[in-house]
């Protein structure tokens, strides 16, 4: 019998001040390719999965306020990790969005921003760069996060 040694990984996740990566995913709405460009935009990338418990309580917030803030230059991406589309439909159905919805199946876009927990929302200022990390979520973070975005959003 071989017996094998796992080694732990360094994972090094995307923190505020660092450059966002920019990733292409297909888009659950329209089969289309998403390519997550930053550049002009205050943007919310948010990765979730359909078995998350936090992940259906952050989804009424982030419509919200996709809704009340989609004309002041502002960009709401939810990434899902669920490695079964209709996990991922089922969900939705559930809790409606009216914002983009992007697949990850592989898990590249993820990595590359070094996702530790579910959800992971990380936002980025209109030149590309992460200025906030949220693991996790709770109501109780509806206020601040709301306030961070709008501080971006009134920045040039």
């Amino acid at each position: 019998m071989v017996v094998g040694l796992l080694l732990p990984q360094l994972v090094l996740a995307v923190g505020a001040d660092d450059p966002a990566p920019n990733c292409k995913l297909k888009s659950l709405q329209q089969d289309a390719l998403v390519d997550l460009n930053y550049q002009g935009k205050v943007t919310y990338v948010d990765f979730w999965a359909s078995w998350c418990g936090p992940c259906a309580q952050s989804m009424p917030f982030m419509n919200e306020m996709s809704q009340q803030l989609a004309g002041q230059g502002f960009n709401l991406v939810a990434v899902n990790m669920d490695e079964n589309r209709q996990d991922a439909e089922a969900f939705l159905s559930k809790h409606p969005v009216s914002f983009s919805i992007v697949a990850d199946i592989d898990g590249q876009c993820a990595g590359a921003f070094g996702v530790q927990a579910m959800p992971s929302s990380y936002l980025i200022d209109r030149h590309g760069k992460v200025r906030h990390v949220q693991l996790g979520f709770h109501d109780s973070e509806r206020d601040e996060i709301r306030q961070k975005v709008r501080a971006l959003l009134a920045e040039p």
